[in-house]
């Protein structure tokens, strides 16, 4: 143990030999104490009290401070603290209205928020030192990293497609979403009221199902649908069709048979009428009286002669 010690400060004196000399009195102990262990010692690295002592760390570290006309100002950091807060307000509210889907509902709140913030950081407004937080936060690094936070969620929100539901200012739903959402709580509640009997459910829920339904066409005419009410009614059909077992009853089939029936008609009527005019009647010959023989007509000709 003492030779592997010993053969260890020499390594470290052929080493660091300059840098031990300008340490001055260094505390070699710390080598003896790990060679006693049973990792080995670790003769490639200096203490970092030492490398301090020699300034590599000060001039080298990377929460030196920049310039003062490189420094964000303290308004510019205000508003970068609450871009951050707003956007992870945004996302957990995404996150928690994943499922079932209440995303445009449950989150219009914190999006205009967010959205404010952002268009707060990006306007032209000089602050009290003549300086731009856009020009200091949005365009100051490549990575762009505001910019690409705010895209992703621009890029969710599309795709939810939430201001068919929202009013203009985005603070508030349109009456017809919530006028969907009231008509799909009820007819969720005659659900839960009938599900112990299939067949009931199917009989005393068939009149707000069907108002669901309806409202759900009307806005889709109008492209008022965002993905709440498309999950919402996907989900709802699912139970009435598949977890219930619930059909249209015949007599609402007698106008569908009868238009699929007619449809499935309409060639053979096409190529018969197409037949019947395209048949001509055939055109009756007029004969031509028979002309007299040659010697009555000499005879005529003799008596006008």
């Amino acid at each position: 143990m003492g030779g592997f010690t010993l053969c260890g400060r020499m390594l470290c004196w052929l080493l660091w030999g300059s840098p031990l000399a300008l340490i001055g009195p260094l505390n070699l102990s710390v080598l003896a104490a790990e060679a006693s262990q049973t990792k080995p010692p670790s003769f490639l690295f200096l203490p970092e009290k030492a490398l301090d002592g020699l300034g590599y760390f000060s001039s080298l570290s990377l929460a030196a401070k920049f310039p003062e006309d490189l420094e964000i100002t303290e308004d510019c950091l205000k508003l970068l603290l609450v871009f951050g807060q707003r956007y992870v307000d945004l996302v957990s509210c995404l996150v928690s209205s994943a499922r079932p889907v209440e995303v445009c509902q449950n989150c219009y709140g914190a999006y205009s928020s967010f959205n404010e913030t952002y268009s707060n950081i990006t306007s032209d407004t000089m602050g009290p030192k003549n300086d731009s937080c856009q020009e200091s936060l949005m365009h100051s690094d490549r990575l762009m990293l505001l910019y690409r936070l705010y895209s992703s969620l621009q890029t969710i929100w599309g795709s939810a497609e939430c201001t068919s539901c929202l009013t203009k200012d985005h603070k508030g739903l349109l009456n017809s979403t919530l006028n969907f959402i009231s008509s799909q709580n009820s007819t969720l509640s005659c659900f839960e009221k009938y599900k112990g009997n299939h067949s009931e459910l199917c009989t005393e829920c068939k009149v707000t199902y069907k108002r669901l339904n309806e409202l759900y066409s009307n806005l889709e005419k109008n492209g008022s649908l965002c993905i709440d009410i498309e999950d919402a009614m996907n989900v709802t059909r699912r139970l009435w069709s598949k977890n219930f077992d619930c059909t249209v009853k015949r007599e609402e089939l007698v106008p569908v048979i009868a238009v699929s029936s007619f449809m499935l008609f309409l060639p053979v009527i096409f190529y018969l009428s197409n037949f019947l005019h395209s048949e001509q009647k055939k055109r009756k010959l007029i004969h031509p009286k028979r002309a007299k023989s040659n010697h009555s007509l000499m005879n005529i000709q003799d008596k006008f002669s």
